[in-house]
């Protein structure tokens, strides 16, 4: 189970981050740099196997949340700089949450629960149908609406299974 944190803030700058000397990498890592309007400053690096929802193309200006591994170590340097594991193009139109979801599809921090229907369509993160139950998994679940309840409820459009 991967410890998901989070940060969302405005991308403010795009740039190539050099990874050691091979010369095959030239361009495919990218170091997004994220403000979040109140002081906060992180650094996503950002590699191939990073996964954007709908796979959004993301410029500055846009806001994002970056997802990552708040188990994973990092370097002692100002500002944070974390290893993106999931980059989400914010959305009038979609919610997405990302989280580990237990046997009941209620999410670990208690604020979501899900409601699958036959619409809901449930992939593996390379596209492909995944054709099991979705509970106790890492998930990534966008949806519309949702109850006001507590938890709040909603049935997801899709869910993606982070395997």
């Amino acid at each position: 189970m991967v410890n998901f944190k989070s940060f969302r803030g405005i991308v403010t700058q795009i740039n190539d981050f050099p990874v050691g000397q091979n010369k095959d990498t030239e361009g495919c890592y990218k170091l997004l740099t994220v403000e979040d309007g109140a002081g906060g400053v992180v650094n996503f690096v950002v590699s191939p196997s990073t996964y954007f929802v709908n796979q959004e193309i993301v410029r500055p200006g846009d806001w994002i949340t970056g997802y990552y591994d708040g188990d994973a170590p990092v370097p002692m340097i100002y500002p944070p700089q974390y290893r993106a594991l999931i980059i989400v193009k914010e959305s009038n139109y979609q919610n997405v949450k990302v989280d580990f979801f237990d046997n009941h599809l209620l999410s670990n921090d208690g604020q979501l629960q899900l409601n699958l229907s036959p619409s809901t369509v449930i992939l593996l993160k390379n596209g492909q149908p995944f054709s099991r139950n979705p509970a106790n998994r890492n998930l990534i679940v966008i949806y519309g609406v949702t109850t006001r309840s507590i938890p709040a409820q909603t049935t997801p459009n899709e869910i993606i299974v982070w395997c």
